[in-house]
């Protein structure tokens, strides 16, 4: 018996509440030996008093050591077994856009970048371009045609856009174009086996015809290609936890998570406040809530510790509005660590806070790394945390006689 046919053996209807407030990259490190991180820099007060009530302990993403990427970190938030469903990122931005990919489709996520007049990569992200220079950009690419296959190029937000190659005989087991650099050019797409080279030969032909299209857009003047991947087969929310559950996010990729596992996407506008003010009009509807939160994330990739500081405090200011609405289980936690000292995701576990009447209040009164190592959880698989808000919710029965 897994995991999820134990929880449909065991699950208990209730009308309880859930809300799963995920700060993307939450964890960080300190800047010099003995410091803070940026959790424990910024100023958190109701934070500190839910941790203080409630129950906290570290997450890990996947296992002690692996770094994970965004989809894997959130699969084993939302329960599932991210070693058992591997995901390609091109189908989560595919579905967070709302785009219909089909049986005969590769999703790939994509990255506009700077090239030197050398071919290496002098930015990543081209300078993070507005959502309508990308646009512009994503027009230029629509221009490109392989033959054999059909291509759709589609914007979703700053830097990032999906390419979908829809064909017969593709395969998704292709290695990512972004060598996750810069000095050095893009790597070139190879196939593991015949499909997926297939698929290959299809992008470097696309990626060479990009660099042509996109020569005069100045900073996005080239693109990279990165987890590719075909439809997967994977049980809903709703089948696995009997719970209806809706998604409060605002960058699409979030969305995509959401979507595949059967939630219902809700759109919040661009803002944190929006986000609550949308949790709060749908309180009656539904009964889990997840909420994501990107910004603590982005200023950790982009090496800037006194703004991920700033980010985790205008988090903790809305706190307390949705507590207003009393939910019965309320979770703070992140999908990963992105250290901004690091500037990028790391392995490190992630501080994880659980309120609830029913939890086991340890003795920790911050929300912080140092503090959560003390925390009643103790270190946990993240894919467990689902097991925890149904049982605190009331919504898991007893196993065995």
């Amino acid at each position: 018996m897994n995991i999820h046919e134990l929880i449909r053996d065991l699950r208990e209807p209730a009308k309880t509440k859930i809300v799963l407030l995920v700060a993307d990259g939450l964890g960080g490190l300190s800047r010099q030996p003995g410091g803070l991180t940026e959790l424990e820099t910024a100023k958190t007060p109701n934070l500190d008093a839910c941790a203080k009530d409630g129950v906290t302990g570290l997450s890990i993403p996947v296992l002690p050591g692996i770094t994970p990427g965004s989809g894997p970190g959130h699969l084993g938030l939302f329960g599932y077994d991210p070693l058992e469903y591997r995901i390609g990122r091109g189908i989560l931005e595919a579905l967070g856009i709302n785009f219909a990919v089909g049986a005969r489709d590769v999703a790939i996520r994509g990255n506009f970048c700077t090239l030197g007049a050398d071919g290496k990569i002098t930015d990543r992200r081209a300078g993070r371009p507005t959502n309508e220079k990308n646009k512009a950009a994503v027009e230029k690419l629509r221009t490109i045609k392989i033959p054999g296959v059909e291509l759709f190029v589609e914007p979703v937000k700053e830097h990032r856009f999906v390419l979908v190659i829809r064909g017969d005989g593709l395969g998704d087991r292709v290695n990512d174009t972004d060598p996750q650099a810069v000095g050095v050019p893009p790597l070139k797409a190879e196939g593991a086996d015949a499909a997926s080279q297939r698929t290959a030969d299809v992008v470097n032909a696309f990626i060479a015809e990009a660099t042509k299209v996109l020569a005069s857009e100045g900073a996005i003047n080239g693109a990279t290609l990165r987890g590719f991947a075909t439809y997967p087969k994977i049980a809903t929310f709703a089948d696995v936890y009997g719970l209806k559950a809706a998604a409060i996010a605002v960058y699409p990729m979030y969305k995509g998570l959401a979507r595949l596992v059967g939630m219902d996407i809700l759109d919040p506008g661009q803002t944190l406040q929006g986000q609550v003010e949308t949790l709060t009009k749908v309180w009656n509807d539904y009964d889990f809530f997840f909420l994501h939160y990107k910004y603590t994330d982005s200023t950790g990739e982009d090496g800037n510790f006194p703004a991920k500081v700033d980010m985790i405090e205008k988090l903790d200011e809305i706190v307390p509005d949705i507590l207003k609405l009393k939910p019965d289980v309320f979770i703070v936690t992140g999908d990963h660590s992105t250290p901004s000292k690091m500037k990028s995701h790391s392995w490190h576990p992630v501080p994880t806070l659980l309120l609830a009447d029913m939890c086991r209040a340890d003795e920790v009164t911050e929300f912080s790394e140092r503090a959560c190592l003390r925390g009643g959880l103790g270190q946990f698989q993240a894919m467990h945390l689902m097991l925890l808000a149904m049982a605190h919710a009331g919504r898991l029965g007893k196993y065995g006689a």
